[in-house]
């Protein structure tokens, strides 16, 4: 048995419930991990809420480190006694132990702490895909990256610090600000004293940024169009503030010929060799000192539901873990 997060229907964070649920053992392609820490994310909130809806009851949680107890048939690429980490579906990672495929477990290095393990996977291949996958990015370019002081932010200001890419970061009070600039972003803007959209085009001359990062939506979708230079790439993938309204496509057009993309790390990572080179770059990033994985919120697993209510409340920076 483990202890195992799950709702029976959807709501705010008083849904979210703690039980026993057994574990079993793993088949054909699977794993049997035993947790160490578990990593939260804005999409828990997006799957509790209803916003992403999943079939009821639902254990909830997308990614977690711990030790390998068992594999089954055919899983080659771990084995017992491993230490592991994984961002994966299917949801299930507020839990004790779990039984899952082990396609998108990815043996962790010794040099990464448990803790920093789950915190990093799902955030950390985010900005990997953002700035590897997406769009072309090159030393000097400019990105615009929305929540930059948040689990993803952070990790983003670091990696255009090493890449040689200009980041303007915009977060929701001076503090936040400060820290994304002690991260590495090039510049920093108080979305909530400032019109960003035009302190952007102060801050690049007139012309716009290459590129726009944005995980918040609906809030910031109509400024981040008009951040961007002609040709300039939209990349969407998250909805923080609330889905982006329907809109029409000829502002695209109006606006420079922009592009625009919705991206899922799920979608980069559902090819297992995919999957694994793209943790193994993470990886490499972390040990070489070029990113630092800041965990500032800890809750253990019964106090879940305080965790969802500061992740919310955008009361949160850095990293958040729920520990065991």
């Amino acid at each position: 048995m483990a202890r195992t997060v799950i709702i029976e229907a959807t709501g705010g964070p008083e849904v979210l419930t703690l039980v026993d649920r057994p574990v079993g053992d793993p088949g054909a392609g699977e794993v049997r991990i035993a947790h160490r820490a578990c990593g939260l994310n804005f999409i828990d909130v997006y799957q509790r809420s209803g916003l992403y809806p999943m079939a009821l009851p639902a254990a909830l949680g997308m990614e977690a480190s711990g030790v390998v107890e068992a594999v089954g048939h055919g899983v080659t690429h771990v084995k017992p006694g491993d230490r592991v980490a994984y961002a994966a579906q299917p949801p299930g990672a507020y839990a004790e132990a779990r039984v899952m495929p082990a396609a998108q477990v990815c043996p962790l290095p010794d040099g990464i702490s448990f803790d920093e393990g789950a915190a990093m996977m799902l955030k950390g291949m985010t900005v990997q895909y953002l700035f590897r996958r997406t769009t072309p990015l090159k030393r000097g370019d400019t990105v615009l990256f929305h929540a930059a002081a948040g689990g993803v932010g952070l990790i983003a200001c670091q990696w255009a610090r090493a890449e040689g890419i200009t980041l303007i970061a915009t977060a929701g009070s001076d503090e936040k600000c400060r820290l994304a600039l002690d991260h590495g972003a090039s510049h920093a803007i108080n979305y909530r004293t400032e019109d960003f959209a035009a302190r952007v085009r102060d801050l690049t001359g007139g012309k716009g940024v290459d590129v726009v990062m944005d995980a918040v939506g609906k809030d910031t979708f109509d400024g981040s169009l008009n951040s961007l230079k002609p040709f300039g790439m939209f990349i969407s993938f998250g909805n923080a503030s609330g889905k982006v309204p329907p809109f029409d496509i000829g502002l695209l057009a109006a606006k420079g010929s922009l592009k625009i993309t919705r991206q899922t790390l799920f979608t980069h990572i559902a090819d297992p060799t995919t999957c694994q080179a793209m943790a193994q770059d993470l990886f490499a990033m972390v040990t070489s000192g070029a990113v630092k994985i800041r965990i500032d919120q800890r809750f253990p697993l019964e106090r879940v539901a305080d965790a969802h209510r500061a992740l919310e409340a955008r009361a949160t920076t850095g990293q958040t873990i729920l520990t065991l």
